[in-house]
């Protein structure tokens, strides 16, 4: 991996073509989180004057840190809500948004667990507690343990746009789910426990987890890009405004071909 960051580096100073200097303050998504740490790190190691500091905690923290002037850049795994932009507009700082890689919200089950495919409507009926028992599944005689993303996630608002929505009408996920602050702890609660379920975005899937078909449809890269996958979504960066100096050479390496590179080895779908 560090062969790999030295190199994505030396492509870095050739694609910037100068050095900066600064400091910049990254938040939002547990989702892009990873592909930014990749990135971050192999433009600081590239220009040593800038400090890039990056935390997560959700799309909705990305969105608000945009609005109240904590971050140059917000990561979010879902787009800006219209009273997002109108907030951050009346502060001064109109979004401006980057899309800067595909992403699939796989369902995850537990390896042990002999069910590997589930249609949208199974997986509404499990979400909203009618479905409860895995042999209704084509699985053992279990309890479901269900497990979801916190309201402040882009990945949850994603999973409710797409799989919680039946006739015309946006549901909750039922009170008895248990509700994590990150990909990371979904995948770790689920890699625990035979009977669990979750869904986590396709960076995240490891030997620990197996992923889920929909209708039908593995996750894949031809999935996302042909539109065939039913939970796909775009992963975006938001600036202030224009960004500029610094700001703007981290946004364009993202899009460049190195950039664009990390994000297919991270898991996710280059946009170019």
């Amino acid at each position: 991996m560090k062969k790999i960051i030295a190199l994505v580096a030396i492509m870095v100073m050739a694609f910037t073509g100068s050095a900066f200097a600064g400091t910049l303050q990254v938040k939002g998504s547990t989702t892009v989180l990873p592909l930014m740490q990749k990135a971050a790190e192999a433009f600081m190691k590239a220009n040593p004057n800038v400090s890039i500091s990056i935390s997560g905690g959700g799309s909705s923290n990305g969105a608000k840190a945009l609005i109240d002037g904590t971050t140059d850049i917000g990561m979010m795994s879902r787009d800006m809500k219209s009273s997002e932009i109108e907030k951050a507009t009346a502060n001064g700082r109109a979004p401006e948004q980057f899309i800067v890689a595909l992403d699939c919200i796989v369902p995850v089950v537990n390896p042990a667990n002999p069910v590997g495919a589930l249609t949208k409507a199974q997986l509404f009926g499990i979400y909203t507690g009618k479905i409860t028992n895995w042999k209704e599944l084509g699985g053992e005689d279990a309890k479901i343990v269900v497990i979801s993303r916190d309201t402040s996630s882009g990945t949850y608002d994603c999973w409710k746009s797409k799989i919680m929505k039946k006739d015309g009408k946006k549901h909750r996920v039922f009170p008895g789910a248990l509700l994590q602050a990150s990909n990371g702890a979904v995948a770790q609660a689920v890699s625990k426990n035979k009977k669990a379920i979750g869904y986590v975005g396709l960076a995240y899937l490891n030997k620990e987890l197996k992923g889920v078909s929909v209708n039908g449809i593995s996750p894949s890269v031809a999935a996302a890009k042909d539109g065939s996958y039913p939970i796909a979504r775009g992963l975006n960066l938001y600036t202030p405004g224009k960004p500029t100096g610094e700001t703007k050479a981290l946004v364009d390496f993202m899009m460049s071909p190195a950039g664009q590179k990390l994000a297919a080895d991270t898991g996710f779908i280059p946009v170019k």
